[in-house]
């Protein structure tokens, strides 16, 4: 009887094991995603929904975002999931101007300045974005856009001679081109940094989007945005190829199904923000306004030089997009 009774035990234990091995191989794998944003803000919203989308749609794998560059700062997040760091992650894609120079397509001052155009330009930019990504072992997910760009300052500003001198916080080499054009000073900082460079004096204009200033109560520091419409940047969300190839064609297909409805919902969210963020920025004691017809002109100067430049940079693959761009 003791040996039956050990024997017993044995298999008990066993089993017990066995089934602890098979709970561990069919546990879904974390994905980790890295945000540069506050998880307030819409951008980070909607990746949190897309994630918990995917995750409750299959058992293949668990994504957990991580958003104020918790995990990954801004200017780290798209070398770590190039890497392997992290399978997938978002990141603001002008801030990638040095990578290759179709990312810093959309931050070409007045090429596109309205929602509707905003999305024909990421229409025709997309399949020479995708292939930059396939080459850098990335796959694009979905892209959604920020409002359009206004200007933050400090002080009263009729014309681009009143910007002489300012500091300005860059994000993208295109912001610090457009500073030293106007003739302030270009300085870095990172989006989850804005209201501390403010704050300390570091930055005292920029070009960013209501949301950025509702984000970060630039009202506390800044006096004046100016409804100029430079432009619409946007974000992207991507995934390691290699993470990517490792999933089932089935959890795929959800992942895709999650990305197409995170993009649709955040071009709609974008479009409701615009104004809202404007009318909170003023409701804070913030000078909201539009820009002057001086101020307008000297940028829109500004920016058609650096549609020749960006032009220059890209060849034949920047044209091929501006011409299929012009041809919607």
């Amino acid at each position: 009887m003791h040996k039956k009774t050990i024997l017993n035990s044995t298999k008990a234990v066993l089993g017990g094991i066995t089934l602890a091995l098979s709970s561990v191989s069919f546990a879904a794998d974390t994905w980790d995603m890295p945000l540069a944003y506050s998880a307030s803000n819409y951008h980070s919203v909607i990746a949190k929904e897309f994630a918990e989308q995917v995750t409750g749609a299959q058992d293949e794998i668990e994504v957990i975002t991580h958003p104020s560059g918790s995990l990954f700062k801004g200017g780290e997040i798209y070398s770590s999931v190039r890497r392997g760091l992290a399978p997938i992650g978002e990141r603001l894609i002008s801030a990638l101007s040095n990578e290759d120079p179709i990312y810093s397509i959309d931050a070409v001052p007045f090429l596109a300045t309205d929602f509707d155009s905003s999305w024909r330009l990421y229409q025709a930019s997309k399949p020479a974005m995708e292939e930059v990504l396939k080459k850098h072992r990335l796959k694009l997910l979905y892209s959604i856009p920020w409002p359009p760009q206004g200007l933050y300052a400090s002080k009263e500003i009729n014309s681009v001679a009143d910007m002489k001198g300012l500091t300005f916080r860059a994000y993208n080499p295109a912001t610090s081109k457009i500073a030293e054009m106007m003739g302030a000073i270009p300085t870095k900082v990172e989006a989850a940094e804005v209201s501390q460079a403010f704050a300390t004096g570091v930055a005292e204009s920029m070009l960013s989007s209501g949301s950025t200033g509702y984000d970060q109560k630039l009202w506390e520091h800044v006096d004046y945005w100016y409804d100029v419409k430079a432009w619409l940047p946007k974000n992207m969300v991507f995934v390691n190829v290699r993470a990517w190839n490792q999933l089932s064609p089935e959890t795929q297909d959800v992942i895709l199904k999650a990305s197409a409805d995170a993009e649709k919902k955040g071009w709609a969210k974008a479009r409701e923000l615009a104004d809202w963020y404007k009318k909170e920025l003023a409701a804070n004691g913030m000078t909201v306004q539009e820009a002057s017809p001086k101020l307008k002109s000297d940028l829109q100067a500004i920016g058609v030089t650096m549609t020749n430049d960006w032009l220059k940079e890209a060849g034949e693959k920047g044209q091929s997009v501006i011409e299929a761009y012009k041809a919607m």
